[in-house]
């Protein structure tokens, strides 16, 4: 069971537990969550709810990012790419998301390099799976929303620089 000020996860947000109540008219505990990116939103779920799941641990943290170099973009028909993102991102896995970051960076980075117009599906599907990723690292890592960035990406220059 979680306690007040715990992190987790609900669905792909990151929450911090405010609260634990008991509700009168079903006997069952509920945590009042809040959202890391929204705390104006309040959330009560059941405390055996299946949809609320631990943070990455930092050894799995660091080493999903030795992976990274390794994980695939996506190889697929454009017509299929926008469904095959909103696919990767509800998994909710680190892997899949990673992927969605991958293959969203590199259409981009090809594109600036033959002097295109960056596209805006790829810029949005990057910035939300950055923001899956970079609001729980943040807090395992106990660091700012930016400096996880940093510190992701330093992380995987030193592993491509090994390699």
């Amino acid at each position: 069971m979680y306690q007040i000020n715990d992190y987790l996860r609900y669905g792909k947000e990151v929450c911090k537990v405010k609260e634990i109540k008991e509700k009168w008219f079903n006997n069952q505990d509920y945590y009042l969550l809040v959202p890391v990116k929204d705390d104006s939103l309040k959330i009560e779920i059941p405390v055996t709810s299946d949809k609320l799941q631990d943070l990455i641990s930092k050894d799995a943290l660091e080493n999903l990012l030795k992976k990274i170099p390794d994980i695939e973009p996506i190889d697929i028909d454009e017509k299929f790419l926008e469904s095959e993102y909103k696919r990767l991102l509800a998994t909710g896995e680190y892997e899949d998301i990673i992927k969605v970051i991958k293959t969203t960076y590199l259409r981009n980075k090809k594109r600036m390099e033959n002097n295109k117009k960056l596209a805006e599906k790829d810029m949005n599907y990057f910035q939300l799976a950055e923001d899956y990723l970079y609001n729980e690292f943040s807090i395992v890592l106990g660091k700012s929303y930016e400096d996880t960035k940093e510190y992701v990406i330093k992380k995987i220059d030193e592993i491509l620089v090994l390699n």
